[in-house]
């Protein structure tokens, strides 16, 4: 038995070891990318200031409260979506850039690299989210329900961005092209804005409240609401990945890797043939 087992674990262990090298790959290409660092960090000041102050004042919040409050989940949740254009723009710039084909031809396990791109972005992930909390924390969120339900409320997070990486590795395997990829970015936005992250969902058309109440974006927006004690949280008869937003956030996330995983280690090995 452990004869038959143990080539089964070299190959895993490689695997491992070669996709924490690229791991360490994509974290070095960012320092050297300071601009977009930079970038990805000053994001969450402007939306906090864009839908906090500028649109803010205009939104009711469902059973009263301070808006930046039920702002803030929803907020996490449209940061957590970025993972998607993220990763899937360095698949695509790896593709079109010849990357992959040297990748090839070194010996590594192939596996290796949708495995490091992943896991890059959730590294990149933690910083970005901190900034987002901080950002909140200035003005005037705070979690009510103590640490526990406050390290669920992330733990959500951070799972759901790592599924939704492997979307991104995916699609940038799929288009194979940098420039096709940035095109695509601002599709992503009616994903995000179609939930109840910046509104309730209650006054949209039937048709359309049920597109985004079954949104992985609303679910785990409501389910962090849920768990910080913010304003918001759905309450009453709802639809049921409101009522229960934190298993659907799971569900969500195992169905996007048991999807995704399997079609990105598939077009990886199939591109450049």
């Amino acid at each position: 038995m452990i004869a038959s087992t143990s080539p089964l674990a070299h190959r895993l262990r490689w695997t491992f070891a070669d996709g924490l090298t690229l791991v360490g790959r994509e974290l070095a290409r960012l320092r050297q990318e300071p601009g977009q660092i930079v970038a990805a960090l000053v994001f969450p000041v402007i939306m906090v200031v864009l839908f906090g102050y500028v649109f803010g004042s205009a939104i009711q919040v469902p059973g009263g409260g301070d808006y930046r409050e039920y702002l803030m989940p929803g907020l996490f949740a449209m940061v957590t979506f970025t993972a998607v254009q993220g990763v899937m723009g360095r698949m695509a710039a790896d593709a079109s850039h010849g990357v992959m084909d040297r990748f090839r031809s070194m010996p590594m396990a192939r596996l290796a690299v949708p495995f490091g791109h992943s896991g890059a972005d959730s590294l990149v992930g933690v910083p970005l989210l901190a900034a987002m909390v901080a950002t909140g924390l200035l003005v005037g969120w705070r979690p009510h329900h103590g640490l526990l339900p406050t390290a669920e409320a992330f733990a959500l997070i951070m799972l759901l961005r790592y599924a939704l990486s492997w979307v991104g590795v995916y699609l940038g395997l799929a288009v194979k092209d940098e420039q096709v990829a940035d095109a695509m970015v601002p599709l992503f936005l009616p994903i995000t804005m179609l939930s109840n992250a910046f509104v309730p969902t209650d006054g949209m058309p039937a048709w359309l409240r049920f597109i985004a109440d079954w949104n992985p974006i609303s679910a785990l927006t409501a389910a962090t609401r849920q768990l910080f004690g913010n304003p918001g949280a759905p309450s009453g008869d709802v639809a049921w990945p409101l009522a229960h937003p934190g298993a659907t956030v799971l569900l969500w996330s195992a169905a996007l890797l048991v999807v995704f995983v399997p079609l990105s280690l598939r077009a990886h090995t199939r591109t450049g043939r």
